[in-house]
């Protein structure tokens, strides 16, 4: 019995001098813990950004220029939409449009709008997934 109370004694002194106030040391230097991806710091990021499509896979530009066709056409919405994707760098003599990236060039916004409508209707509709 006097044996098993020294062992209780002693394992019970050991873990009373394990415990510090000091974090522990390699060294003059304390060590260093690592975060995980997912803390606040990267909670921070994600907020500051919006959303722009849902969790899964990203959505293709021509799916992001056909959900612009949603808002009503001829409007400054719908170009503000169609802007958010492709951002707008005018020339002043701009090509012809080839493709829907080249509607960036136009100055005036009623080119422009005209330009992404005209290719926006003209992809096929892509199946909803």
């Amino acid at each position: 019995m006097r044996m098993i109370l020294a062992v209780a004694a002693v394992l019970y002194s050991a873990s009373a001098f394990a415990q510090t106030d000091k974090p522990p040391m390699v060294g003059d230097k304390p060590l260093v813990q690592v975060k995980p991806k997912g803390t606040k710091a990267g909670a921070k990021e994600a907020a500051a950004k919006p959303a722009a499509a849902p969790k899964g896979k990203p959505q293709s530009v021509a799916a992001r220029l056909q959900a612009c066709l949603d808002t009503d056409d001829g409007t400054k919405d719908r170009l503000n939409c169609y802007d958010a994707i492709i951002a707008p760098t005018p020339k002043p003599k701009p090509a012809k449009a080839k493709g829907y990236a080249d509607c960036r060039f136009f100055k005036e916004e009623d080119e422009r709008l005209a330009c992404f409508n005209g290719f926006a209707e003209s992809i096929p509709k892509l199946p909803k997934s």
